[in-house]
This record gives C-alpha cells, structure tokens and sequence, in this order.
C-alpha cells in the first residue's frame, strides 16, 4: 500500500511566519504556445518538506550534501492526541530509546494539528520540548510531525485560544538537537489516519545546491 502524506504545492498556500509566499502560475500556455509550462516561487521549506542541518546551523550539512538513502526511513507512527494548542510533547511521552534502535529511523509524531491546515490555530501547534529532541537524538531517530515544526511557531499576538506562551523555549533547540547530529527533521505532513504503527516513508528533496531544505513528496509504503 502507498498514500501521498504530503500537501499540494499551491498559490497562497499557508507558509511558516515570515517565509516567502507560494505562487505557482502558468508561463506558457497550450492555447498560445502549443504547450503548458509554470512558474513556482516558493521558499525550500514550502509545504511538506525536510530540514537539512544547515537550516538553523551556520556549518550543517545542506540538503544536496546528504546521501539519498537518508531519506528513505523505516518509520514508526506514535500518536499524542489530543493535545492542546501549543502543548508541550514531553520526553515522557515519547517510546524509550531502547524500543525504538535499531529498527526505526523515522519517529512520527501525530499531534492531529494537520486538520488546522489553513487557519491560524495551525501556527497554535503542539511542539517538542529539548528533552523530547534529546530522547530522539538518543535513539538516533529523526522526527516527521503534521505541524510547522517541532519547535513553538510564533503567532501574532503571542496568545491563542487562552494559551500563554511565557514558559515556551527561545530559538530552535528542538531542531538544533536533532539536526546537529544530521538527524531528519520531516514537517508538514498530512494523511496520518489509518497509518500502521510501522511503514516505510520515503521524503526526497530537490537537488538544491547548499539548500538548507527542501519540499518533498512524502510517501508511506506498507503491507497490508
């Protein structure tokens, strides 16, 4: 079995705060030019999409640095609803590392944020607190999640929903724990119902010269 987790590249299609907008418009046309050619201009961490560590350190590796095969994981879905708006996942509720090595590369974490796609209550997203990074790093697993990230998205007015963000975690050390081991870092996924507690995930980005990520096509492959 194989589903597409990932989200369609479109125009005006949510974007993390701050990074460029997406446009995808037609350049030629069948109707004046016999055939069909667009244009996209997007930013490397459009939609679904994986971090390379050069993405939040100065001298990570970049995205066209790192061996294809590294994305392609065997992975393992754990599923943290209900969660509340930008609750802390916590090293406690993450698998021990010893459930986790050698077999899975890839820790999936469903926080059921995927269904705020489009709204603002999207950026109000669950994160992981440095612990929790720090369990994966352990493991020596990565981490896919249906969120903008593992680290707390920034929001206009700093409170949603009553949600107070004083005790949330400066910069990125969700990402810099994972990435500073060249750990993957999976975001934006989607279609996460009915998945398998096992399956394959393959993420490949875009060739980009020194890219500090990429949008990819996430696929899940598993038996039935």
């Amino acid at each position: 079995m194989f589903r597409d987790l990932s989200r369609p590249i479109e125009t005006g299609m949510p974007t993390y705060p701050g990074d460029p907008e997406v446009t995808l418009s037609p350049d030629a046309t069948h109707e004046a030019d016999g055939y069909a050619t667009s244009e996209l201009r997007a930013g490397t961490h459009a939609g679904t999409h994986v971090d390379a560590p050069r993405h939040t350190l100065a001298e990570g590796e970049t995205v066209d640095g790192l061996d294809p095969e590294s994305f392609a994981f065997e992975a393992r879905l754990v599923d943290r609803r209900p969660l509340g708006p930008r609750e802390p996942i916590t090293d406690a509720q993450l698998p021990d590392p010893e459930a986790l090595a050698p077999d899975v590369d890839l820790l999936v974490v469903r926080t059921g944020w995927a269904s705020h796609w489009g709204t603002d209550r999207y950026r109000d997203h669950p994160y992981l607190t440095a612990a929790a990074a720090e369990r994966c790093r352990e493991a020596g697993v990565g981490v896919g999640l249906d969120t903008f990230g593992p680290d707390p998205t920034p929001t206009a007015d700093g409170r949603r929903d009553g949600a107070s963000i004083d005790d949330e975690p400066d910069g990125t050390p969700a990402h810099d724990v994972l990435l500073a081991d060249s750990l993957p870092i999976v975001e934006n996924l989607c279609g996460l119902d009915g998945l398998p507690a096992r399956f394959r995930l393959f993420a490949f980005p875009l060739r980009l010269r020194d890219g500090d990520g990429s949008p990819v096509r996430a696929v899940a492959e598993w038996e039935e």
